[in-house]
């Protein structure tokens, strides 16, 4: 079998196809690529039992159909500097060498049956079906997964939960110390449903979905499910179980409300981070009219830092302690000039949110509060 491809093309689907490799597999050759010719096409296959991703190159020459597997990780050094142009691959059939031919040089590897190659389970015609511009999934994933959790028993907590609806869909997340709701109002799924989005395939998407408003179809059961474009498919296993409520735990009578500037609290929130007790990561909050106070202590070490930074506020005085490290990430997830926090008592969670959202998007954030010595 002889195929010709474009060496640029056939790098950026290896590297799109790797990312569903892991780093160690109990079984070695999901240490390696699927290779499979046919149609004019090259269609790489990538596995470690749990998820499988799936994309192709264009053929430019072929002659022969077959199917293989390789090293991933000799497939792509092998590739990796070769500047843009047809390279072309000889597959011995009999013994899987596989000879590499450019401009100027040539490679060998030695190849595998596919035969022991697990068949990646999919769903043809099964469960729910719908479709969501490119852009959403991966808004929805990058505003959220900060949130999951890595927790052994409540296994629910450690993916983005997708609470789907006819007219709109919810990402959530939450740990039980922070927690991420992201609303799209403005797409038409058709379907009502939920579930759970492992954070390991989330991290997946996040980096392989296209940046526009391509239209990506999502399908799943109660257990696994398949996401795809038309440059890629990837089937995974879902987490399966209950997700708690997350609207429960948001309150919605706050008094205490104060616009600040995002870069101005970020900024603000860096400086402190570096004196906060490195165990608790502990924030001292404390709004009074026109500004906002943040404070950080080491008492183990005899460190302190405090940063007064203005704010819209005209309430009462109000402090409350949160971690610094999660109101910093929150500061740089968000892209608004400016964050609205909304505050009840120190002993209720605090809710932050962009003073402007972007258009049929509502995005809320909420922190625990943690104790805070007088």
């Amino acid at each position: 079998m002889l195929l010709k491809v474009s060496s640029t093309a056939l790098m950026s689907r290896l590297s799109v196809a790797s990312k569903a490799l892991a780093s160690k597999n109990s079984l070695p050759i999901l240490d390696c690529f699927l290779i499979e010719v046919e149609n004019g096409r090259m269609v790489i296959t990538a596995s470690d039992a749990e998820k499988s991703l799936i994309t192709s190159v264009p053929v430019l020459e072929q002659e022969g159909t077959g199917r293989f597997c390789v090293s991933a990780k000799k497939m792509m050094d092998a590739v990796r500097e070769i500047p843009e142009q047809p390279i072309e691959l000889r597959v011995d059939e009999e013994n899987y060498r596989i000879q590499g031919k450019h401009a100027t040089g040539t490679f060998n590897i030695t190849g595998q049956s596919a035969d022991p190659y697990p068949t990646p389970r999919t769903l043809s015609d099964e469960g729910t079906c719908f479709s969501l511009p490119a852009n959403v999934i991966t808004n929805g994933i990058s505003r959220t997964l900060f949130a999951t959790a890595n927790d052994e028993v409540r296994m629910v907590m450690n993916g983005v939960y997708f609470d789907i609806h006819t007219d709109h869909i919810i990402f959530a997340a939450t740990d039980g110390r922070k927690l991420v709701k992201d609303l799209y109002k403005g797409v038409q799924t058709g379907v009502e449903g939920n579930f759970i989005l492992p954070k390991k395939v989330a991290n997946i998407l996040r980096s392989v979905l296209p940046a526009g408003d391509d239209a990506v179809e999502v399908r799943y059961t109660q257990d696994r499910a398949t996401i795809s474009t038309p440059d890629m498919t990837m089937h995974f296993r879902l987490i399966e179980g209950n997700y708690p409520n997350y609207n429960a735990v948001i309150p919605q009578n706050n008094p205490f409300r104060a616009t600040v500037d995002r870069l101005s609290l970020t900024s603000a929130l860096k400086r402190v981070l570096v004196f906060c007790n490195q165990a608790s990561g502990l924030v001292k909050v404390e709004l009074s009219e026109g500004t906002m106070k943040l404070t950080g202590q080491d008492n183990e070490y005899n460190t302190s830092s405090e940063e007064i930074i203005p704010c819209d506020y005209f309430g009462n005085h109000i402090a409350i302690g949160f971690s610094c490290q999660f109101m910093l990430e929150i500061g740089n997830i968000l892209e608004s000039d400016n964050i609205v926090i909304e505050l009840a008592d120190p002993a209720r969670p605090g809710v932050i949110r962009p003073d402007v959202s972007p258009e049929n998007e509502e995005i809320l954030m909420l922190l625990m509060p943690m104790r805070v010595d007088d």
